[in-house]
């Protein structure tokens, strides 16, 4: 039986990286992407969107 390799694509620097436990870093190429996607969300130059209209609604209050 022959095992397949998983092959992601490292999310900082787009180097191709095998899935396995042999790279500890993953889905990162290395410890250097893994720091500065960290840093990133830390300055919060990644934000998760959040729905205008949601945050600006009035709670509905039913009696």
């Amino acid at each position: 039986m022959v095992k397949k390799t998983t092959i992601v694509t490292c999310p900082q620097c787009k180097k191709e990286v095998t899935w396995n436990n042999d790279s500890p870093y993953r889905p990162f190429c290395s410890e250097r992407c893994k720091l500065i996607d960290l840093g990133q969300w830390a300055t919060e130059s990644y934000r998760i969107p959040q729905s205008e209209s949601n945050s600006e609604e009035e709670p509905s209050h039913q009696a």
